[in-house]
């Protein structure tokens, strides 16, 4: 398993994740944190606490997901000798091609027959 597959399973995983604490965030206060305060004097954690974590994993799954993607560049295997723009490689550049000249069009065509 190359090194490139290693980080795009990682980001496969860090992006699901991502998604799944995205999803469970409510901005009006509804999402999970709602459920664990709702209106009674029992609470589990808190609504301030639930909040509070769920904003902090965004950040840290976000910046890992980018941090991912920016080291999975630098492991991809380009090969021996590419150059970074086929417009760039001056070594190996074709020779201009020739366009054969095309005699002038007449109107000789065969008349088309209609179908009966």
């Amino acid at each position: 398993m190359s090194t490139f597959t290693i980080f795009l399973v990682l980001i496969v995983v860090v992006a699901f994740l991502l998604i799944v604490v995205i999803m469970v965030q409510n901005p009006k206060g509804g999402g999970l944190s709602s459920s664990f305060g709702g209106g009674g004097t029992q609470q589990l954690g808190g609504v301030k606490k639930t909040t509070d974590f769920l904003d902090k994993s965004t950040w840290y799954l976000a910046t890992l997901l980018l941090v991912l993607i920016l080291a999975s560049n630098v492991a991809i295997n380009r090969g021996p000798g590419t150059a970074e723009s086929k417009a760039l490689d001056t070594e190996a550049a074709p020779a201009p091609v020739a366009l054969p000249e095309t005699p002038a069009a007449t109107n000789n065509a065969a008349p088309v027959k209609e179908a009966e």
